[in-house]
């Protein structure tokens, strides 16, 4: 397979963004460059995941094909932001500065929210989000840090909310899915970009 004509843009990691080797982009399989090189036209840069996580290509594909089905799931009723709530309050809680900052970061955005990210990974009981969304949040934190607690009583408030079924295992496999990518960013000591620091910081007019 060929790879894609054009040349990436906008690519640093100096400092480093990996404490793993970081691959050079032009030796890359076809089908990770163009997916860098679509993320890149969208966001008008390279999120260091994308570069951190191409050092083992077989793992790069099968992590984002599990982000995809779970973040893009059709059917699923979470909206968006509530899927980064999800990511931004449980990687709090397992201390993983990359997600927090980067998704973080893709909440303001879906949420049209400048001061939400910050108030849900310092607490989220204190954010000012429905009784709905704090219960999604607790079950979250709680599968996230103590799923060996989890019990019947879990799901009946969860229900007694309006979720169903299948939302409980869409909440589940977004808690899941980064309580991998957490332990693999702190693992990698993977850093954010500094794009990721101050977007949608403000509400756009």
């Amino acid at each position: 397979m060929s790879k894609p004509a054009s040349t990436p843009i906008n690519v640093s990691t100096k400092p480093a963004i990996s404490k793993y080797p970081v691959p050079n982009l032009d030796n890359l399989p076809a089908d990770i460059l163009q997916r860098i090189l679509t993320v890149q036209e969208k966001a008008k840069f390279i999120p260091n995941v994308f570069l951190a996580l191409a050092y083992r290509p077989a793992e790069f594909r099968a992590f984002f094909a599990y982000y995809d089905a779970i973040m893009e799931r059709e059917g699923s009723t979470l909206s968006p932001a509530e899927k980064e709530m999800i990511i931004v309050a449980t990687s709090a809680a397992n201390g993983c500065q990359y997600c927090v900052i980067a998704h973080g970061a893709l909440l303001r955005v879906f949420a049209k929210e400048p001061l939400l990210a910050d108030q849900i990974a310092i607490n989220y009981l204190h954010a000012p989000i429905s009784s709905k969304q704090k219960a999604m949040l607790s079950f979250s934190v709680k599968l996230c840090r103590t799923p060996e607690l989890i019990q019947d009583s879990d799901y009946a408030a969860l229900r007694e909310h309006g979720y169903d079924d299948e939302d409980i295992l869409d909440i589940s496999g977004v808690t899941a899915f980064f309580g991998l990518s957490n332990r693999m960013a702190i693992v990698m000591n993977m850093q954010s970009n500094v794009e990721f620091y101050t977007m949608a910081r403000e509400v756009r007019k």
